[in-house]
C-alpha cells in the first residue's frame, strides 16, 4: 500500500500528456500489487494464493520497467518511491511467495490451515 501511495505521489507531476499514458499505467501496475495480493488471500486455496502472489510479482516487475522508462524520459520522481522500496516490496513479497510455496512442499511441517485468510469475506 505505501508503494501505491508513493506512486501516485510521484506521478502527480508527471507532464500532463503522460495522464492516459505512461501515468495511468504505473498507477494501474501498482493498484495491482496489492490487490492481487486479497484477490488470492479471499480465494480460500493456497495454490490460488500462490497464483494471485505470481500475478502480483508480475505487476511488481511491471511497475519497475515502467520507473525505470520514466527515469529514462526525464519526469523525475518522489523522493519516497526510491529504488530501496521497490526492492524492499520485492524482498517481501518473494519472502511470502517462498513460505506458500513451502506449505504446499511440506504440509505437514504447518499444522495449522494452509488458508491464508480463513475469515476471509469471500
Amino acid at each position: 500500500m505505501q508503494l501505491v501511495e508513493a506512486v501516485y505521489r510521484a506521478t502527480s507531476s508527471f507532464p500532463v500528456d503522460e495522464r492516459f499514458g505512461l501515468t495511468a499505467q504505473l498507477r494501474r501496475a501498482a493498484i495491482s500489487v496489492p490487490s492481487n495480493i486479497a484477490e488470492g488471500a479471499a480465494r480460500r486455496s493456497t495454490s490460488e494464493y500462490l497464483r494471485h502472489l505470481s500475478f502480483a510479482r508480475g505487476s511488481l516487475a511491471e511497475l519497475s520497467t515502467q520507473l525505470e522508462i520514466a527515469q529514462r524520459l526525464g519526469f523525475g520522481t518522489n523522493p519516497a518511491l526510491d529504488v530501496a522500496l521497490l526492492d524492499r516490496t520485492f524482498a517481501r513479497l518473494n519472502a511470502l511467495i517462498r513460505t506458500y510455496e513451502r506449505r504446499i512442499r511440506e504440509p505437514d511441517a504447518f499444522p495449522e490451515s494452509p488458508i491464508p485468510n480463513p475469515q476471509s469475506h469471500a
